[in-house]
């Protein structure tokens, strides 16, 4: 490959499925690592393509004034995909801008720089994965060097290679006819389906692929980020504090002394760990936190301007932006009964496969003293929670809940 082909990111998506997270913010400017996750996957196409466009939709607008132009030596084009009706639309919008060969993927999914290199060694290809439970994603069909066909979210399945959504294509895949799916969209499979009816198309199996359909996808994308980070410690750590495996910690934090901390844990800038905390990683700490005095915490991922108070306990968990939790919060993460945990998403009850899973919160929650939020809750953006309530139920968004009124008051 002499000439470096372009790549087409598609970032149109409401992230319905993410909510609340996805409230206020596009999702992919949802931050792990104190990055976000388009930033994470613009790192790995930086000196493998020469541009990149950006299809947007979803405050579109704020992902073009996050971004600009340019992400270190990529230069970033936009077009709006408005309405959004599927991949396979999103990707022809950005037709009059691609030149000839070009990437696709999604720009919701983290992916690794090493499966992308090979996948551009190989042309057309796409990428696939191997995944243990493949009913929730287009299943792969393949012979040899070659895929057969794709069909999205088959009831049941033998083949466990699974598409990943990103491609290596020719702009002409476009001339094909395709008609709208059961969904009532336009899929990107079902030109890749027209186009090895005539045409060969390569495979490459991923060795890192991390889709996020849900929220508590995020923990393993944490964990592998954090493997991936170079160590580094610009903080001031006090005496008498504990410190074991891979701990990052930002310029201006501090861990104040009696703390422990067991990573792989990563803190952003001008945070403040502890006294007496007990860490254990894989934890994301944004900028701009504080976990206060004797605040236990596993497995979780906080956003900036957060703020954990005092004796309170926070397990598998994802938390936003300026969120208080006021002292004695405590997110249960385990069932009685140790079956894995179950959400209410989207209106949908769905099994997570967690053991355990304690719950996300939206930006601007806050909490009294002594909550007690119970596994697999949803607590919407800007709600309140008031002192010394149980939380057995999700939360909507701009809403007040106190245990002794047992209902939800709308603001």
């Amino acid at each position: 490959m002499q000439n470096k082909p372009q790549a087409v990111i598609l970032a149109a998506g409401k992230g319905i499925r993410f909510h609340p997270l996805t409230k206020s913010c596009p999702k992919p400017l949802l931050k792990v690592l104190n990055k976000t996750i388009l930033e994470h996957n613009l790192e790995q196409l930086d000196n493998l393509v020469s541009e990149v466009i950006l299809v947007i939709g979803y405050q579109g607008e704020k992902i073009k004034k996050f971004f600009g132009n340019r992400y270190k030596n990529l230069k970033i084009k936009y077009v709006f995909q408005d309405p959004q009706l599927g991949t396979g639309d999103a990707a022809k919008t950005a037709f009059t801008l691609i030149k000839d060969q070009f990437l696709v993927l999604n720009g919701d999914d983290i992916y690794d720089k090493e499966d992308i290199k090979k996948c551009l060694r190989k042309y057309p290809c796409i990428l696939l994965s191997r995944v243990e439970n493949s009913s929730n994603f287009g299943v792969v069909s393949c012979s040899k060097n070659f895929v057969k066909g794709i069909v999205e979210k088959p009831k049941k399945t033998v083949d466990r290679l699974v598409n990943t959504g990103l491609y290596f294509l020719p702009k002409s895949i476009f001339n094909f006819k395709i008609k709208k799916s059961p969904r009532g969209e336009y899929e990107l499979t079902d030109y890749a389906n027209e186009f090895i009816k005539k045409e060969k198309l390569f495979f490459v199996v991923a060795k890192n692929w991390y889709p996020l359909p849900y929220p508590w996808y995020l923990f393993e994308v944490n964990e592998f980020l954090l493997k991936k980070e170079k160590m580094a410690r610009k903080g001031k750590i006090e005496k008498n504090c504990t410190i074991r495996g891979k701990v990052i910690i930002g310029k201006g934090s501090t861990i104040k002394s009696g703390s422990y901390l067991q990573g792989p844990i990563y803190i952003g800038e001008n945070s403040q760990i502890g006294p007496n905390c007990f860490l254990r990683g894989p934890i994301s700490i944004g900028s701009n936190c504080v976990v206060g005095l004797a605040v236990e915490m596993k497995n979780s991922i906080i956003g900036d301007n957060s703020q954990i108070c005092h004796l309170s306990f926070v397990g598998d968990s994802i938390i936003g932006e300026n969120c208080n939790l006021a002292a004695g919060t405590v997110i249960a993460n385990l069932r009685f009964d140790q079956k894995s945990i179950k959400v209410v998403a989207n209106g949908d009850l769905i099994d997570t496969k967690r053991e355990k899973f304690g719950c996300v919160l939206g930006d601007n929650v806050k909490t009294g003293i002594n909550v007690s939020i119970m596994p697999g809750i949803i607590i919407g953006e800007n709600a309140v929670v008031g002192p010394n309530s149980l939380v057995m139920e999700n939360i909507p968004d701009n809403s007040t809940f106190f245990t002794k009124l047992q209902k939800v008051i709308k603001k």
